[in-house]
């Protein structure tokens, strides 16, 4: 292994003389604690790295270990259901986030493995190996870069993650010995056999998104927004209700109060496909704003590493990061320990090429084994004072197709989701546009485009009765203005904490839509025959429509499918009585 000696130390920042060959992103270890490092910059024969770890006590003279590989996690069965630091290291649950120096990887867990090929088998990279009963059932799969035929695999029964549970012959007789766990460095994307387009949408649940800005499965979002727009809750939302198979979040150097309570939470909350724990298909990274500020930097790579393990054994992934933000600060600072360039407010010049490598992770694949799997990053944002001009931002748009933009005023009035419909966009739409169709409901983009259409329309609308007042304004102005309130308060609004509107399901938000644009349209006929706006406000239905989501949940499909028939006996009634004053 090769050596070095600390010259100089700044935070979480080292330059040390080499006595021996290093290579960049190479893992260290430093000083008689041996905390985790990795390499940055070689200057002839100097090195410069970051240290994972509080580096408190360091000093000149103290040594350096070099690892002969890049910085790397450990991936296996027993990540499910497990909370971890930036670097994979399991966290001990206490209230400050505390971990032992040094530790490098999981504990290891014992699994009961079942073995799918026998010995003689000549098997590829990403082939299965057999499967394992943990908090859900995981194929074990031939790593990235081994190949050969199977002179040996265990027979069924219960084995410690990091034992040998077959052997592979190459056909230069190189021998490969595989456990339930392999290491992987977080820099390197892990291989696929192909990238596929986008076809179908990861479903969400929140009618806002799912309607008018969805994402696709393996797609990329961001979810920008100020202090207390609810961020937060809206990612739990989403880790609860889409329809991903495994929930991969990273806290990037967030309040650790704010952490404490995702910890407390995620144990409690129920999945509602199995009603057992969500916990045991998720992952959480916890990197809290009072530890090392190099580990966040590293913590975002972790994730996707995890994610793309997951991938490759054919699941779909959802990966939530909260938020990239404190993910660029901490680039920023280590960037200035470095004495580099800064670039536009300070962040380092390599920040676009950073987010770059981060979101293109994301996608929809055909795996080496042949199987489909997805990873869906939904990453955070949290531009001071809610400027979506600042750095991180700007380039976020450039990497993601879906920009749900949190509204402080929206969620100031209570208003959740606080997404603001004009200011979010999903270049996604029109490719999902034949799921939809399949899904039964072939006027889904027409739908939304209308939706949107109305939305617009009531913006300008409103600042003309801010200057007028709304009674001035043209009959088919002030139903426009009533179309869009209903759109707004019986769609668009959506509680998190409803147990009948928490989650809405396609369906259901087909026929809501459908039952809100059959009411614009039989409004609008009744406005050009002489009906007044401000009868049809006063209409029975008007509150139903208001409250859509609240008084129609999943099970009252049939009843939602009746509305029509109501809505047309009251419009009747309503001409009668127009007729009648004529």
């Amino acid at each position: 292994m090769s050596q070095a000696v600390i010259t100089w130390i700044g935070g979480p920042v080292l330059r040390a003389r080499m006595t021996g060959p290093f290579s960049v992103y190479e893992a260290i270890s430093v000083g008689p604690r041996k905390l985790l490092g990795e390499v940055i910059q070689l200057r002839g024969e100097e090195l410069v790295a970051q240290v994972y770890e509080d580096t408190t006590g360091l000093e000149p003279g103290v040594e350096v270990t070099g690892s002969g590989r890049a910085l790397s996690v450990s991936l296996g069965p027993g990540l499910l259901g497990g909370i971890f630091d930036g670097l994979l290291r399991p966290l001990t649950g206490t209230e400050d986030f505390q971990i032992q120096a040094g530790i490098a990887a999981p504990a290891v867990g014992r699994f009961r493995f079942t073995p799918s090929i026998e010995a003689g088998t000549d098997v590829a990279p990403g082939a299965a190996l057999g499967t394992v009963a943990a908090a859900r059932e995981q194929v074990i799969l031939v790593p990235p870069g081994a190949a050969g035929r199977v002179e040996q695999v265990a027979a069924e029964g219960e084995y410690a993650e990091d034992e040998t549970i077959a052997t592979l012959v190459a056909p230069d007789g190189r021998r490969h010995e595989i456990a339930m766990r392999h290491t992987w460095p977080v820099r390197t994307p892990r291989p696929v056999k192909a990238r596929l387009p986008a076809s179908a949408p990861m479903i969400t649940g929140q009618r806002i998104l799912d309607t008018l800005f969805p994402v696709a499965r393996g797609g990329r979002a961001a979810l920008p927004g100020g202090f207390g727009t609810g961020k937060t809750v809206l990612q739990e939302a989403l880790a609860k209700w889409c329809d991903a198979d495994v929930i991969v979040y990273v806290g990037c150097g967030e309040r650790g109060n704010e952490m404490a309570e995702v910890l407390d939470e995620f144990p409690q909350l129920e999945d509602p496909r199995t009603g057992r724990p969500l916990a045991e298909r998720t992952v959480i990274i916890a990197n809290t704003s009072n530890m090392p500020v190099a580990a966040r930097e590293a913590s975002i790579y972790t994730a996707i590493s995890v994610a793309e393990y997951f991938r490759d054994q054919g699941l779909h992934v959802a990966l939530m990061a909260d938020s990239t933000s404190r993910w660029a600060e901490a680039l920023r600072e280590v960037s200035g320990r470095l004495g580099e360039l800064p670039g536009e407010a300070g962040y380092p010049a390599y920040l676009s090429s950073r987010l770059a490598e981060f979101y293109e992770r994301a996608a929809r694949v055909t795996t080496l084994s042949g199987e489909e799997g997805s990873v869906t990053i939904i990453g955070a944002v949290s531009p001071p004072a809610g400027d979506f001009s600042e750095p991180v931002t700007l380039h976020t748009k450039r990497y993601v197709r879906c920009f749900w933009a949190l509204d402080r005023q929206r969620a100031q009035a209570r208003f959740y989701p606080a997404i603001h419909p004009l200011q979010s966009y999903s270049a996604d739409a029109d490719a999902l546009a034949a799921w939809w169709k399949l899904s039964g409901n072939p006027d889904w983009l027409v739908q939304r485009q209308r939706i949107l259409a109305l939305l617009e329309q009531q913006a300008h609308l409103e600042r003309m009765a801010r200057i007028v007042g709304r009674d001035a304004l043209p009959a088919q102005q002030q139903l426009k203005l009533l179309c869009a309130d209903l759109v707004n308060d019986g769609f668009l609004r959506q509680s998190s904490f409803s147990k009948v509107d928490r989650y809405c399901s396609p369906a259901r938000q087909a026929a809501m839509v459908s039952i809100l644009l059959a009411f614009m349209d039989r409004a609008e006929a009744a406005v050009q025959a002489g009906a007044s706006p401000a009868r049809m406000a006063e209409m029975p239905i008007i509150r139903q429509l208001q409250r859509l989501g609240e008084e129609f949940g999943e099970s009252d499909l049939r009843k939602l499918a009746l509305l029509p028939r109501q809505l047309d006996y009251e419009f009747d009634a309503l001409h009668t009585v127009t007729d009648d004053v004529r």
